[in-house]
């Protein structure tokens, strides 16, 4: 028993160590800004009288965010005194440790599955099909966490509705409508660049932290390639697709750079420097989550930060958004405290909780029916009928691949690989990765 306990925690540990970068950051953190504190505000919430201890793991560490899910927690603790919680939360590390947890079959009562309740961690979660709030989540969200024999995998608090945010009075400026088409985009980042006299520069992208090159990849690759009507989203999943057809994905990254529209000091910017670079006006468009505005207000309070969705790349297309599950709550299978946990679910679901946790991130509610009250919610409302789809790398490719998109992104612009090459590569890759 001790030998088979010995290789059991070999094999836990050899999973932290080889598992590569799999998922964009996600904009609970303030990853943008340089992060924070990695288990900020951890810790165990309510009385030393409670019969029930819930375990809790979040995968943030946005100083605002941790605290307004340590207060929800202790109104939980108030109003249900026989229960306490023990919340850590973790952005650095948390895909390896629950990738151990897994592996030990040993996980939080309750969890963030920062976009992965169905694909990677749907075998270890309760169904939710049956709690109050199911039927209330939003029509953009139900889907990515409900499977088709109804099991719903967790509570989506707030869901990710990406596009670009942009500089409003930049824009408004130059007389620049919000870009609707790719074509679009290059022209307004050309006449921006032209009429600041080269002081903007519309683009900012950093090899050093490579997710933000990643993220320009799997964002556009939707417009490219599922949204339009005729689309490759059959051929991606049945395994058909010609990879050659991602070509001009990788060749619109390099017009921008052959144009001048990104940073020169691509390969050697860092991401932490974005804030201070946009609040100067030296950026016009960024492909960050809403956190990345309370960086830049810190610097510029009075800029005004405008969210647009992303332009279309195919003729005949509409803009639309990236989406998905950006902060969730899920419960594990096997919890021993399978009824507490769900009570405090449906307590993080009420509509002034959920509310909370919207207006601190400005991310939309998955919730329906949520009113919010931040500096994003008007262009939510203005592009509530835009369509959302999910992150392509969540959908289409095999696990591995976004560092497969950063490193190959990060290549592509130090000339060390061609458009051509960036497929060849994609398409060598999938394959792989497909078989483990």
């Amino acid at each position: 028993m001790k030998k088979s306990a010995f290789w059991f925690m070999t094999l836990a540990m050899l999973l932290v160590i080889f598992s590569g970068c799999s998922s964009r950051p996600d904009g609970g953190s303030s990853s943008a800004s340089g992060g924070d504190n990695a288990e900020t505000g951890s810790g165990k919430i309510g009385s030393g009288k409670a019969k029930t201890t819930l375990s809790m793991m979040i995968n943030i560490s946005d100083e605002s965010l941790t605290k307004a899910y340590r207060e929800i927690v202790d109104g939980f603790t108030k109003e249900n005194p026989d229960i306490s919680v023990n919340l850590q939360f973790d952005s650095n590390g948390y895909e390896n440790t629950m990738k151990v947890k897994m592996a030990a079959n040993d996980l939080p009562d309750i969890f963030d599955t920062h976009g992965w309740a169905k694909i990677r961690y749907g075998e270890y979660l309760a169904d939710l099909r049956d709690e109050p709030w199911a039927s209330q989540l939003t029509d953009t969200i139900r889907n990515v966490v409900t499977d088709e024999k109804g099991k719903v995998y967790a509570l989506v608090l707030t869901e990710a509705k990406d596009g670009m945010l942009y500089n409003v009075d930049m824009l408004e400026k130059y007389g620049i409508e919000v870009p609707r088409t790719f074509d679009e985009l290059v022209a307004a980042g050309e006449k921006i660049k032209k009429e600041s006299g080269g002081k903007t520069i519309p683009f900012y992208l950093s090899g050093i932290d490579d997710s933000t090159i990643g993220q320009y990849l799997d964002q556009f690759a939707n417009p490219l390639l599922i949204t339009a009507k005729n689309n490759e989203a059959d051929a991606l999943l049945k395994g058909t697709f010609d990879w050659s057809h991602i070509t001009p994905l990788a060749q619109s990254l390099l017009t921008l750079k052959e144009k001048g529209l990104i940073n020169e000091d691509v390969l050697t910017a860092k991401r932490s420097d974005l804030p201070a670079a946009f609040a100067a006006e030296k950026v016009t468009f960024a492909l960050v989550g809403p956190a990345f505005m309370d960086s830049v207000h810190e610097i510029a309070p009075n800029m005004k930060i405008g969210l647009m969705p992303l332009p279309s790349m195919v003729a005949g297309d509409e803009p639309t958004f990236a989406g998905g599950e950006r902060n969730t709550l899920a419960v594990w299978k096997d919890s021993k405290h399978l009824d507490e946990a769900k009570k405090l679910l449906q307590y993080f679901a009420k509509p002034e909780n959920m509310a909370k946790l919207s207006n601190v991130s400005k991310n939309p509610p998955g919730l329906k029916d949520i009113k919010t009250n931040h500096e994003l919610t008007p262009y939510y409302e203005k592009y509530a009928q835009v369509r959302v789809f999910p992150y392509f790398d969540r959908v289409y490719l095999p696990n591995g691949m976004w560092d497969v998109l950063c490193k190959n992104g990060t290549e592509l612009l130090a000339g060390r690989m061609t458009p051509e090459q960036f497929s060849e590569s994609m398409k060598t890759e999938v394959e792989r990765l497909s078989k483990k």
